[in-house]
């Protein structure tokens, strides 16, 4: 049995960036120790991705009517196949290295129901990798010269026991909401949700977004609509990494760190809880803080800045 089962379905190999993309990061998760690798889908060239690197590919995932794969299908052949004592369900775009497993480890002896997430570098990669050794520190020193850091919104990937999220909706995967919803069930179950930003460097390899009908960001998808009435309305998607319950600093567990964004997100949860009897529009535009700020400023017409939140 191996520690962890990574799982995603890849698009299509056929446009190149995208190719090379998919391939970097599927190349990355065979240089890990202790993993299973498990590439979902029927698309193209998705079988020989697998070949390449020794991974399964399973068939027979579930889509939506827009042939989008759905998350709760992804997560249920993960669970029947994969071997690993931890499940990790990525997008494909993403480079892993080995602090990930090295920050699972603790977790998982601490407890038996989590979820570990955190916060994506993003970067521009558009040529293959080399993976000799010593990859990863040269990885690093061109992220952290290149890249920068994501906002704590749109988390690519969740690391969970076999036991979490027995019952997932029918999200489409690849477009907005299900991530959050994916902190948010946590806590609603009371499962601790670990941020291991501080600790492992997670690389996403920018791309556009040609392969959505005209090239629109997820966010505008008809697909994200669904993904978001699917996870029970704003609320849920409103769910990001500044949620978490703990924070692993240098492989040490410990308490989020307090700042201004977290203390905004503790005042709108208390404003959601006190006018949960309004109709839904009426408590985002009561209950959401930045939405008061751009209020006041076109009020006395001071300039609005661009939020540094999703959603806001």
């Amino acid at each position: 049995m191996s520690l962890m089962t990574l799982f995603s379905a890849p698009k299509p190999f056929t446009d190149p960036l995208i190719s090379i993309i998919q391939s970097n990061a599927v190349l990355s998760w065979s240089k890990l120790h202790d993993v299973e690798i498990l590439l979902m889908g029927e698309e193209l060239g998705i079988d020989a991705a697998a070949a390449r690197v020794g991974a399964r590919h399973i068939t027979g995932v579930r889509r939506n009517s827009s042939g989008t794969p759905l998350v709760s299908s992804m997560i249920e052949l993960a669970r029947h196949y994969g071997t690993g004592e931890l499940l990790c369900i990525v997008n494909a775009d993403m480079i892993i290295m080995q602090d990930l497993l090295d920050a699972a480890i603790p977790i998982k002896n601490r407890w038996d129901a989590f979820v570990l997430a955190g916060r994506r570098w993003d970067v521009s990669i558009e040529s293959l990798l080399d993976f000799k050794g010593g990859w990863e520190a040269q990885l690093r020193h061109y992220v952290l010269q290149k890249g920068e850091i994501h906002r704590p919104a749109g988390s690519d990937f969740f690391v969970f026991p076999h036991r979490c999220y027995a019952a997932t909706p029918d999200f489409a995967v690849g477009r907005a909401g299900w991530d959050n919803w994916m902190i948010y069930e946590a806590r609603r179950h009371g499962w601790p949700v670990v941020d291991c930003t501080p600790s492992v460097m997670m690389v996403h390899q920018s791309h556009d977004y040609s392969h959505l009908p005209g090239g629109a960001p997820h966010h505008s998808a008809p697909e994200s609509d669904e993904n978001i009435r699917l996870a029970g309305g704003n609320a849920p998607i409103r769910y990001t990494i500044h949620d978490a319950t703990h924070c692993l600093v240098d492989g040490k567990l410990g308490r989020p760190r307090p700042s201004y964004s977290r203390l905004l997100r503790m005042v709108e949860l208390a404003l959601r809880a006190v006018f949960a009897f309004l109709p839904p529009k009426m408590i985002e535009e009561v209950a959401r803080p930045r939405r008061w700020k751009r209020r006041l400023q076109r009020a006395f017409k001071v300039p609005v800045s661009k939020p540094d939140e999703p959603n806001a």
